[in-house]
């Protein structure tokens, strides 16, 4: 397939999200390398992160130690985070036509905090509005998998959030689904079982039939 698709993406604000152990990472440092050599300003963020604050606020959520971290907690500060990030990087790059891509964002904390952790996906989403304005991404791509495909792909080492569970981490996956089933027009789901060519491939033939308007 042809790679002129990758410069109708300036300007664009892409999401790659889905569950832990979906090899999203992966795609989207391929996606950044691909848009780099066709000469695209690129910003890549990831969430929680991006920023000096932010990557300080990350460090809070996925210390293993802060086992009694609750559920609201955690969500106010992937959106102060967020809201950090969004000020100070995303927005005026996108501003001056760059391709910003995210890795996580607001369809991770609906996933997590929302359909797993029970909070209204309604007050998650009045507070996202405060943390990033306008500024809704372009396209989320959820990288779905099964739940025993992703734990071969996960660090033995994990994180806080990784270490919640079989049963929370497959409502996180229903909650993935479920976004993309209620908003067909932003989100796109790509089977992430295979290999990571293969997964790329969809990825590149995902993003051409959305910027021809052909899916």
């Amino acid at each position: 397939m042809s790679e002129n698709f990758v410069e109708q993406l300036a300007g664009k604000f892409l999401v790659f999200d889905g569950p832990d152990g979906s090899g999203k990472t992966t795609q989207f440092n391929r996606l950044v390398t691909l848009a780099k050599a066709h000469d695209l300003c690129v910003c890549e963020v990831r969430e929680p992160g991006g920023t000096a604050i932010s990557e300080k606020i990350r460090d809070l959520l996925l210390d293993p130690d802060n086992q009694e971290m609750t559920v609201n907690c955690e969500m106010l500060l992937y959106m102060a985070s967020r809201a950090q990030m969004m000020e100070e990087k995303v927005i005026p790059l996108l501003n001056q036509g760059h391709l910003v891509i995210a890795d996580r964002f607001i369809s991770s904390t609906l996933a997590y905090q929302g359909h797993a952790g029970g909070m209204s996906e309604q007050a998650i989403r009045n507070v996202g509005q405060i943390a990033i304005g306008a500024h809704w991404p372009d396209l989320v791509i959820i990288f779905d998998v099964d739940d025993k495909t992703a734990a071969t792909r996960l660090n033995p080492l994990l994180d806080r959030m990784e270490q919640k569970g079989a049963a929370y981490h497959k409502l996180v996956r229903e909650g993935y689904l479920k976004q993309a089933t209620e908003d067909p027009e932003h989100y796109r789901v790509i089977d992430a079982r295979p290999d990571e060519r293969t997964v790329f491939n969809q990825l590149c033939h995902t993003l051409n039939n959305w910027l021809e308007g052909s899916d």
